[in-house]
């Protein structure tokens, strides 16, 4: 049986905060921008930091499992 929790999560979570997709913190010239399709190195860092957050909450904290089989 596998744990697929974690993966999907993830997943999901990459998804949505890839910068510039849906959102953009901070954007080029407001502090969140919507649906520009464009990143800078401080957006970047600040998804980054929101997707481990996340990803620790929903995983760890939380404890999301999905198991198969």
């Amino acid at each position: 049986m596998g744990d697929w929790g974690p993966v999907v999560i993830a997943v999901i979570l990459f998804i949505l905060l890839s910068p510039g997709l849906l959102i953009q913190v901070p954007g080029r010239t407001r502090v969140v921008e919507f649906g520009n399709f464009a990143t800078s190195g401080i957006s970047i860092l600040v998804h980054t930091i929101l997707f481990f957050g996340l990803l620790t909450i929903f995983t760890i904290a939380i404890g999301v499992h999905i198991h198969t089989g």
